[in-house]
């Protein structure tokens, strides 16, 4: 349903200086800065009774109107569907999402995705953005994933995922043994010929993935890695640039390097892992009401933790 926003303040004077959309976000801290700029674009926000551009510095008493449309992006159908709660209180929603569930609906995934099943548990999130989906993890990734279930809680996240300050753990199994661990600091964006995939490019956004050893077998190491930013792909573009893509990876990860002396239980587990290793392992957070520091943890897939075994299984068989 389409919900009409009215407001009518004055600026402060403290705030003479300050960009519009800056001082917007402190006067309206319900909504995402990213939401005011767009309003303020779009002339749903007018000041002194003209149109100005985010940028534009105040001084400070001048008279804002906003006069905006607050409505659902899609129409999205709510669908009933068993979701893997690991916390949920007035503010947030902690999921672990399963490997096989999309985020948000697209093309090719109309429906049966993570917003249809948060429409149908909380069918006024229809009135909050992405229905309070602020970070994505890919269809064939697991983990954690946070929702916002009210306006305040999802201005507090996204300013948390702009300011760097949420904290995103994935582990990830990689082709390849690494000495120690690192940072990659490479720009992403679209394939220059394949818009369907992501590339390290010198036009991308920025983009920084730290890594650490969590164990080395003798053709693969598992890591864990913490996002400094969040692009499209991230971790799997990052680590094919550096010749060490996922396990399984279908898009960037080639054929499965096996390890010296496999056998063929261990080419069978590693043949039959069909989507990328890598899973949202932990979450931290500062609570949207309380300020409380928040964190959880959640345990692998079954599929990584036996493609696991099977690699420890091995380098018990050789060491042996």
């Amino acid at each position: 349903m389409t919900e009409v926003i009215e407001h009518q303040l004055i600026i402060p004077q403290d705030a003479a200086g300050q960009r519009l959309d800056q001082a917007l976000a402190t006067m309206f801290p319900d909504y995402s800065r990213s939401r005011l700029q767009q309003w303020v674009k779009s002339g749903e926000i007018m000041v002194d009774g003209k149109q100005w551009k985010p940028k534009d510095k105040v001084a400070g008493g001048e008279n804002v109107l906003v006069r905006a449309l607050q409505e659902p992006e899609v129409f999205l159908e709510p669908q009933a569907m068993d979701l893997d709660v690991v916390h949920e209180d007035a503010q947030l929603l902690v999921l672990n999402k399963p490997v096989g569930l999309v985020v948000h609906p697209g093309a090719g995934n109309p429906d049966s995705t993570l917003q249809n099943a948060l429409l149908h548990r909380y069918p006024a999130l229809e009135a909050i953005p992405r229905c309070g989906i602020v970070h994505r993890i890919d269809k064939e990734t697991s983990g954690l994933l946070v929702v916002a279930l009210t306006l305040k809680a999802h201005k507090s996240l996204v300013d948390q995922l702009q300011a760097k300050t949420m904290g995103r753990e994935y582990d990830a199994l990689v082709s390849g043994v690494f000495t120690a661990g690192g940072t990659i600091d490479a720009p992403i964006g679209r394939h220059n010929r394949d818009r369907k995939r992501m590339a390290v490019t010198e036009g991308g956004k920025p983009a920084v993935t730290h890594y650490r050893i969590q164990e080395r077998f003798s053709a693969h190491t598992l890591l864990r890695v913490h996002l400094e930013t969040g692009r499209t792909h991230q971790i799997r573009v990052h680590m094919a640039h550096i010749h060490h893509p996922l396990l399984g990876d279908p898009v960037y990860g080639g054929r499965p390097k096996l390890p010296k002396g496999a056998d063929d239980a261990l080419r069978a587990v590693l043949g039959g892992m069909r989507r990328q290793a890598l899973h949202a392992a932990r979450l931290s957070l500062v609570h949207p009401e309380t300020g409380e520091a928040c964190a959880w943890e959640v345990r692998r897939p079954d599929d990584m933790e036996q493609v696991l075994e099977a690699l420890r299984k091995h380098e018990r068989r050789m060491a042996s």
